[in-house]
């Protein structure tokens, strides 16, 4: 199962970026000119080659060098410089400034992550959970993992929720799953929220508690989690945690089928079908179940055949066919609305 796997676009940017200004927010004068931090790289100073390194990466006073920036975080790093040490695995993990090589990211996450960096150790946790650069290993992975999430690192914990939830290298015990799901969710990491009102509502490593489900299905959905937004629509439609509200059902059924959610979309067929939380309405019933059925699993998409069918019988030709147009049409969006 993937989880950290290789860190795509502009994120990989941030995390270079937000390690290089961490080091240099704790570790480098601000008054310090560029002439001065060139001549102290150049003698030796491991910070001052950190720091340079930095600059050249973001292009800060300097043009942007991704190989420059390498050079100066590989010299600090032979010293011992345990974020230069990361930010260089980083890079290997990459490709940036280096020639993309997994295990050369192994390396030099582990040299990082044996000194205490958070980040180092989330990031050698995801090489072992995906087999990068070394041979998968769960239990590894978890440990590395463990190690970040002890200080606080909000996908470390997550992931290791994740991993006591599905019993990946550790033994599936639902009660740390909640736990460690817990400390990821308070801080706002929608995925966790999501799964620890799932252990709410099925009653997984904590007491069955519905309210408190609707409470963490609410938290991501407010975050735009799909899976979060279709379950707080059931909640709602089946009076569990909340009152029982077609409208809410609907609102939020909605959100999640605007962003391609397959069950959501199949769902809202069923309430314009029904006139549930809306006025009965075939034509959009018909378009709903036709955009769910073909991303549906067997058993959900036989339903969502004979919904549509049903709709089907009452419309029009026109309208049927308008209807088969709006299907094709219809596009994933996160902006709600129809």
């Amino acid at each position: 199962m993937k989880r950290l796997a290789g860190v795509e676009g502009p994120l990989r940017r941030a995390i270079l970026v937000t390690a290089f200004v961490l080091g240099v927010t704790t570790a480098a004068p601000a008054e310090e000119s560029l002439s001065e931090l060139q001549v102290k790289a150049q003698h030796g100073d491991a910070v001052a080659q950190f720091n340079l390194g930095g600059k050249y990466y973001i292009g800060q006073g300097v043009t942007q060098d991704y190989a420059e920036a390498v050079k100066w975080w590989r010299k600090a790093a032979d010293q011992g410089h345990a974020r230069a040490q990361y930010l260089l695995g980083a890079a290997y993990a990459t490709g940036e400034g280096v020639t993309q090589d997994y295990a050369g990211a192994v390396t030099w996450y582990r040299k990082a992550a044996e000194q205490g960096d958070a980040d180092a150790q989330l990031y050698l946790g995801s090489m072992y959970d995906n087999g990068q650069g070394v041979a998968q290993d769960y239990a590894e992975a978890a440990k590395w993992y463990r190690r970040a999430a002890d200080q606080g690192r909000v996908r470390a914990q997550f992931i290791l929720g994740l991993m006591y939830d599905n019993g990946d290298g550790v033994t599936q015990d639902f009660t740390e799953a909640a736990k460690w799901y817990r400390k990821a969710a308070e801080q706002g990491n929608p995925r966790a929220q999501f799964n620890l009102g799932w252990l709410y509502t099925n009653g997984q490593g904590v007491a069955q508690d519905y309210v408190e489900g609707v409470k963490w299905f609410r938290k991501a959905a407010d975050q735009g989690n799909a899976s979060a937004q279709f379950n707080l629509g059931l909640m709602y439609a089946n009076g569990y945690g909340v009152s029982r509200d077609y409208a809410e059902a609907v609102k939020w059924y909605r959100k999640a089928a605007n962003q391609g959610y397959a069950r959501a979309q199949s769902n809202l067929g069923t309430m314009y079908s029904n006139g549930q939380g809306v006025p009965q309405d075939y034509l959009l019933a018909y378009m709903w179940f036709n955009v769910a059925a073909s991303k549906l699993s067997e058993a959900d998409r036989a339903n969502a055949v004979k919904g549509s069918a049903q709709a089907a019988r009452k419309l029009t030709p026109v309208e049927l066919l308008r209807a088969e147009q709006m299907a094709r049409d219809w596009k994933p969006s996160t902006l709600g609305g129809e």
